[in-house]
């Protein structure tokens, strides 16, 4: 009988995960479909661009996979290639065999990164919500402390700590418990945020970093991958605000560009489906040739922080650079989205090695973790 009741679990399970993907995978096309009618110039692949890629992931995948984000990247930067990844493949079947999908909501928490990467330079936290419950220097305080710490604070940034996209984060002026939040008290602005957020330091930022947009932090995305005992650089972008903008989320409005191996920045920034590549900034700056500071030292400094992270082999890191040239991790990101538009095909030359390695490995992605994030997401709305 147990054997018999396991059996029609582990098929309720495997009806439940097809169920699933197939949602997931018509859900990601219509989404690039929608790209792709905003693009002014469309290209549809030939029949030999069509072979060349599917027999690439039948050798890799071991199956054949939607063109979709190969046409839409094909026609958006006039560049084709059989690497680009496809985000419904990427989402399903890579990501989740790349990284240990079930425990990247904890690390990916704000509040957590300096204890799980203490030696890692980041900004200072004056206060972290954690459930509800309120932390400063790692000791549980009350709410009313909470407040009293805070309340002359100045300058600060105030964000969620669960969610990403550069949601809630704003920086805010503090002084005798009044923000500048509409005139919000410091009581008011922490009943709006309600639980799961952090108030910390204001970076200053490099000269020539905010030259690329004053009004916001504007950072380096660094994509690593680990195997064995080594970590590669797979891609690296800048990513850049928009005039007024205090994120440089291209999901908020901004730009990303791709850097080169040495540093400098490559010809156009691109910005969400549907709006046009640019040579410029929006202060003027013309991106070809521009040179990030700090470049080499920010990628020695994920390069060392990916070793301290042994569950997850795919890491996004978001790096500033401070003032004086000190690269500084602003936030990392363990199911990080793809910038194929500015970078082109997302692992590059290790294209082949990745999806080997993630095809080798089991699948921590399930339904059960895909309900966990949903559940977080309602929590959050």
């Amino acid at each position: 009988m147990s054997k018999l009741l396991d059996s029609l679990v582990y098929k309720a399970i495997e009806v439940l995960t097809r169920s699933r993907e197939k949602a997931i995978i018509r859900n990601k096309i219509d989404q690039i479909k929608s790209s792709y009618s905003k693009l002014k110039v469309k290209k549809t692949l030939s029949k030999e661009q069509k072979e060349e890629i599917q027999d690439f992931y039948k050798k890799t995948l071991g199956y054949k996979v939607p063109l979709e984000w190969h046409e839409y990247f094909n026609s958006r930067t006039g560049i084709y290639s059989k690497l680009y990844i496809p985000t419904s493949e990427y989402k399903l079947h890579i990501i989740g065999r790349l990284n240990t999908y079930p425990l990247h909501l904890a690390y990916n928490d704000k509040n957590m990164t300096d204890v799980t990467l203490p030696n890692t330079h980041q900004p200072h936290i004056y206060l972290k919500n954690m459930g509800g419950y309120y932390y400063a220097s790692g000791n549980p305080i009350s709410r009313e402390e909470a407040l009293e710490l805070c309340k002359n604070l100045g300058d600060v940034i105030i964000k969620p700590s669960l969610t990403g996209r550069g949601k809630k984060v704003k920086k805010i002026h503090i002084e005798n418990g009044i923000t500048d939040y509409d005139g919000k008290t410091l009581s008011d602005v922490f009943d709006i945020y309600r639980a799961d957020f952090l108030v910390q330091r204001v970076i200053k930022q490099h000269k020539d970093m905010a030259a690329l947009n004053p009004s916001s932090i504007n950072t380096i995305r660094i994509v690593t991958y680990r195997h064995d005992m080594d970590v590669d650089s797979v891609y690296t972008v800048v990513r850049i605000g928009r005039k007024g903008m205090n994120v440089d989320n291209e999901s908020a409005g901004g730009i990303s560009a791709i850097i080169r191996p040495d540093g400098t920045i490559g010809k156009y920034a691109y910005g969400a489906p549907g709006v046009d590549k640019v040579e410029y900034t929006d202060s003027g700056v013309l991106l070809e040739g521009y040179a990030v500071p700090s470049y080499d030292k920010a990628i020695e400094l994920v390069k060392e922080s990916h070793m301290h992270l042994p569950y997850f082999n795919l890491i996004g890191w978001d790096i500033a650079i401070e003032e004086d040239g000190t690269p500084i991790m602003i936030e990392l990101n363990l199911n990080p989205d793809l910038s194929q538009s500015a970078n082109g095909p997302a692992f590059g030359e290790f294209t082949e090695m990745i999806l080997k390695d993630a095809m080798s490995r089991r699948n921590s992605w399930t339904p059960s973790t895909m309900a966990i994030m949903n559940m977080r997401n309602y929590r959050l709305k």
